[in-house]
This record gives structure tokens, sequence and C-alpha cells, in this order.
């Protein structure tokens, strides 16, 4: 992506100093919320050298040095529950901050929202995407979809256009196809035009079980409930049981996420029946509302 800089003799002491210094803080918060988030290293660690590289040309650039044009279009490859969404959500939120998009938001879409029934109305649906992702990110799950029909399969039309509108919005577009690993592999393979336009590709591994329990406890630290003891160790092997035997559709950090809702669920069917009902009780999950 080329990216275009107003850059001129600032003083420090003026407005667009303290606008810098400002973006430059917010930055830093969404990179200590990306840094938040549990597991991921290796995704965390490729965004902070992504986040260093844009940051780096902007400075070049300043001094008036050659600056490489940057593209930051990217395949997020890995199975559901893995983050790749919530990642997504984290960049639009960067480059907004480092000026790079001008709203940063995130336009969230599958096959259905971009391929249509008849001749013309595919380019029509994907353009209306587009246009409301401008500025921000349009993340494409299950990108590959869009391949599978053939030749004649209007998803190809869908891709024709979104590749025009990598060009036309270079400035401020950021498109993101994410899927299952081998599935986007075959979809760059069949289109040898594609892979030269992500040249940013992310692994999401899953989740160790250690990791899906941490994720556990978080979720319902935000909703202000905590585990007895005896919760957190049926919480665990629970996740360790599941883990022998998840399915990709089904694994991750969607499973815990299902768990817990069904605890709070059954903590709250446990309580009901009591006429009285304390702080703490309406605060803790315990091991039979995880059965």
């Amino acid at each position: 992506m080329n990216l275009r800089f107003q850059l001129g003799k600032e003083s420090i002491g003026s407005p667009k100093v303290a606008r810098n210094v400002q973006a430059q803080d917010r930055a830093e918060d969404v990179l200590q919320e990306l840094n938040s988030l549990i597991g991921l290293t290796e995704v965390k660690k490729l965004i902070a050298e992504i986040y260093a590289y844009v940051e780096i040309q902007k400075r070049r650039k300043k001094e008036n040095l050659q600056a490489d044009p940057l593209v930051l279009h990217m395949i997020f490859k890995g199975n559901p529950g893995t983050g790749k969404t919530t990642v997504a959500r984290i960049i639009g939120k960067l480059f907004r901050a480092m000026g790079v998009l001008s709203r940063g938001h995130l336009i969230e879409v599958e096959r259905a929202d971009l391929v249509g029934e008849y001749i013309g109305h595919t380019a029509q649906k994907t353009r209306e995407q587009i246009r409301q992702a401008l500025g921000g990110v349009l993340f494409i799950d299950e990108a590959y979809s869009l391949a599978r029909g053939g030749e004649k399969d209007f998803g190809k039309e869908s891709i024709d256009v979104l590749v025009k509108a990598m060009e036309d919005h270079k400035d401020d577009f950021i498109l993101i196809l994410a899927g299952y690993k081998e599935e986007m592999e075959w979809f760059l393979k069949s289109n040898p035009g594609l892979r030269s336009r992500f040249p940013i590709h992310i692994d999401f591994p899953d989740y160790t079980i250690t990791e899906l329990y941490l994720i556990g406890e978080m979720m319902l630290r935000n909703r202000q409930y905590k585990l007895a003891p005896e919760a957190q160790k049926k919480l665990y092997q629970i996740l360790e049981g599941r883990g022998k035997s998840f399915q990709q559709s089904e694994g991750n950090a969607r499973l815990v996420r299902n768990i817990i809702e069904q605890a709070i669920r059954r903590q709250a069917v446990r309580l009901v029946r009591k006429s009285r009902v304390t702080r703490e009780e309406l605060m803790l999950i315990k091991a039979e509302d995880l059965e």
C-alpha cells in the first residue's frame, strides 16, 4: 500500500506535533490491547514488526529518505476460534491510530454477502461491501469459497472486483482474507495473481489447553464471575477431555465460550430458586454448574 503523509518542518510545540504524539500514544494503547490477548505469541510478534516497519517508513519519508511503498493486505490462516477476527479488528484500530487508515473500522463478510444470483449482481454486492469498508478493513471469512465454483461461478467476478479495489483504493483500504490453512493455500494457488497482492501471511495456531482455560477465566472475569476452586479443576478437566477429540469447527475459543455460557445459565437455574442470594453467590461458578 502506498502511504501518503503530509510532512513538513514542524516545531516541537506545534499542533501537528501534538497530534502526532497523541496518535503515537493511541498506537501504543492498541498494541497493549493486542499483547493482552492470551496466546498468539507469533501473531503478536509479526504485527509488532509490521507496526515498526510502517512507523520507520513514515520517519524516513519525513527525513526525505526513500520510503518503500507499503502493501498491507493480509492472509489469515487458521481454524475457527483462533482469534482471527479479533486480531483483524485490532489491526484496523492500530492503522487508524498511525494515520494509515482514516476510520479503522472492520467490515466482516462471507461469500453470501459478496456473490449474487445473476450476472452483474455480484459486482454490485461486492462494491457495496467495499464502499462500507473504505477507510478501514474488509475481512472476508472462508474466502476460499469464492473460488470453489469454477470459472463460470459468480465468485470469480467478486474476486476480480476485490482485486481492482485493492488498486483503486490502495491508500485507505485493507483487505484481509481468512480461512482454514489448507483451503487458503489452495485458494491462492487457484488464482496465481492473488499471492503477490497479499505479502503478509499470518498463521493462527490452535490454543493449548492451558490457554483455553485462561481464556475461559478471562471471559468470566470480564462478566464479573469467578470460578470456585473445584470449578477451576472441573473446567480444566473438561477442556482436557474435549481437547482429545477437537473438531475444527468446534474447537478453540468458541468451545470455551459455549462452556462458559452454559455454566452461567446453569448457575442462574441453581440460584433462582433461592429467595435470598448474596453478591458472592451471584459471582461464583461452582463445579456443578460445569457438569
